[in-house]
């Protein structure tokens, strides 16, 4: 994978973009509909996130009119590259098939419409301010500060059916596809003595291991470090990193993986649980220094994906906003 340097630091780009289309679509609200879908930046809602179907906050698509709708598709399409937009708004659309196969015996209402958006804090100011959307297999999280520093995570794209069955509408659409034939390439790749150290475990858990939770942590490496693979596995292995940090835009992600390979690849650790098998259930992580990747594919007798990508620094911007807390705090002490 060729890594290009970004042409502007952290994103200046999209966060201008980002902003321009927060704006526009705010304004196009009702005050009953901005009383849903703003909040303070500072908001516990923020990081109230999850990727199973469940009550949302926010507005939804369901009760936005035509305009609305496409003002909300397009602050969407500024947060996303062209393969990203795709994926998320497939995975959105693959509610009707989901609809179609569960049929009577759904637990859960199956919409397109049922994705919400939510704006915290003002895309007009200058102060730090984020935006989301989240619904069933989508939780997309940004936070823009400084003017061109972007943080767009977690971001959690999954797909159910992962493989759409024979019968059904889309049949054969696989929208996660590239996230689970890199890895099994990778996997098939390995050495029988690399096979034995990457694999932890021959049983997949039930769901990524860090589901949810607000804040992850990493206490040890797990599986094989990138420092023992050969070129054509690095090589691999960056394609694979690719895939997840590429659903950004262009400036955003050549930021971000100019800044894995500063950090070194041999620091990274690919991990792989469950069977290799096409079909059969699996998962893998990849851990660098300041991210990680979860991968799994095991409910609905494997055709059932969870993918998200962790910033292990700087989840939700929280690293932006402590820089921009320290700021405001020495101009007060000066000014005072």
């Amino acid at each position: 994978m060729h890594v290009r340097r970004a042409t502007l630091k952290g994103g200046g780009e999209t966060s201008k973009r980002m902003a321009e289309d927060a704006v526009q679509f705010q304004a196009a609200l009702t005050p009953e509909q901005r009383a849903k879908a703003c909040f303070p930046v500072s908001s516990d809602e923020r990081m109230n996130w999850h990727y199973v179907p469940r009550p949302r906050k926010g507005l939804s698509f369901k009760e936005m009119d035509g305009l609305q709708r496409s003002l909300a598709l397009i602050l969407i399409s500024a947060g996303l590259s062209r393969d990203g937009w795709r994926k998320a708004v497939r995975i959105m659309g693959l509610e009707k098939v989901l609809d179609e196969i569960e049929g009577h015996s759904a637990r859960f209402e199956r919409n397109p419409e049922l994705f919400y958006v939510s704006l915290f804090g003002d895309p007009a100011g200058d102060l730090p301010w984020g935006w989301r959307l989240e619904g069933h297999h989508v939780s997309l999280n940004f936070l823009v500060a400084g003017g061109e520093k972007v943080a767009c995570t977690p971001n959690f794209l999954g797909a159910n059916p992962a493989r759409v069955p024979r019968g059904y509408s889309l049949e054969g659409l696989r929208i996660l596809e590239q996230e689970e034939e890199l890895a099994r390439a990778l996997l098939v790749s390995l050495t029988p003595e690399q096979h034995l150290r990457a694999i932890f475990s021959s049983v997949a858990p039930p769901d990524i291991l860090t589901g949810a939770d607000q804040r992850v942590t990493i206490d040890a490496p797990l599986g094989l470090a990138a420092m023992e693979f050969m070129e054509r596995q690095r090589e691999l292995l960056l394609d694979l990193i690719g895939e997840y940090v590429r659903r950004m835009p262009e400036d955003l992600a050549d930021s971000r993986l100019n800044q894995i390979v500063r950090e070194g690849e041999k620091h990274i650790h690919f991990a792989w649980a469950g069977s290799a098998e096409p079909g059969r259930p699996h998962y893998y992580r990849i851990h660098g220094p300041s991210f990680l990747i979860e991968y799994d594919n095991t409910q609905n007798n494997a055709n059932h994906i969870h993918t998200v990508w962790r910033d292990l620094q700087n989840d939700w911007g929280q690293d932006f906003l402590r820089v921009h807390l320290k700021r405001s705090h020495r101009k007060g002490s000066q000014t005072g």
